[in-house]
């Protein structure tokens, strides 16, 4: 069998440029292109191994210890947890890379010609699927990120007033800048019918509207039955929130002012 150690290294650079791209972008990492470089040729030196007379756990440790050389070249070094954190993800992107790639190989082509997989008169590059599949790891893992921060953002809200209790879903919104006009107190809303002694008249503008919400100041708001808010005004919305069960929209500033 021939062996074409140009090609197989030119290759190699390549995959390892790109798991180390991805994990820039996914980390959201600010890094120098010439260290990612450097780190890719620096993995391309694990192609030694193929002269190396190695059992399967000396393979193992010297590709572990070579990806963590690669993180360190790459990325510059700030504290465990960073570094952690990428050579995780490195090795979480190269375990899905490769299976995607074993699925092909196994599924797709009977006839494998270097970088191209054949299936009646079909060829597929690895490559390009390669780039497609870490693009599909970077949404994957962008949209769990979005997934997660949302989730993050419901909470269950028992709102205390005029001897009564109010139980709400409660959903915390950055867009809401609602303040009093008179103490620059923020603004929760509310989607509910509650009989209001003494309203507190507040005015709001929206980009298509300009209007007057009658609110209220809440005895006391428990947020997830441990954090307590004490005289926070709240307004009554005649319209429902959009937000799939939610009928409180909690303001970005409540600890602004807890009396």
């Amino acid at each position: 069998m021939k062996l074409y150690l140009d090609i197989i290294i030119i290759t190699n650079f390549l995959f390892d440029f790109i798991l180390l791209l991805t994990v820039s972008i996914v980390l959201k990492r600010k890094c120098n292109i010439f260290r990612l470089i450097l780190g890719s040729l620096f993995g391309s030196v694990t192609l030694l191994s193929l002269f190396i007379k190695l059992n399967n756990i000396e393979l193992f440790l010297l590709k572990i210890i070579m990806g963590m050389i690669m993180i360190l070249i790459s990325f510059e070094y700030k504290n465990l947890k960073k570094y952690l954190k990428e050579l995780f993800y490195l090795y979480f992107v190269s375990i899905f890379a490769g299976g995607l790639i074993y699925l092909i190989n196994d599924n797709f082509g009977y006839k494998h010609e270097g970088l191209l997989f054949i299936n009646n008169g079909i060829s597929l590059n690895i490559i390009i699927l390669f780039i497609l599949f870490i693009l599909s790891i970077y949404i994957y893992i962008k949209q769990s990120k979005d997934l997660k921060r949302k989730v993050s953002s419901y909470h269950f809200v028992d709102i205390y007033y005029n001897n009564k209790i109010y139980t709400c879903n409660g959903y915390i919104d950055t867009a809401n800048k609602l303040y009093d006009q008179y103490k620059r107190r923020p603004v929760s809303l509310i989607y509910k019918d509650i009989k209001i002694n003494n309203p507190i008249y507040v005015s709001y503008k929206t980009i298509n509207k300009i209007g007057i919400i009658k609110c209220f100041i809440a005895d006391k708001i428990i947020i997830d039955h441990k954090i307590t808010y004490k005289n926070q005004l709240i307004g009554i919305s005649k319209e429902d929130f959009n937000i799939d069960g939610v009928d409180f929209i909690l303001h970005s500033d409540l600890e602004g002012y807890n009396d």
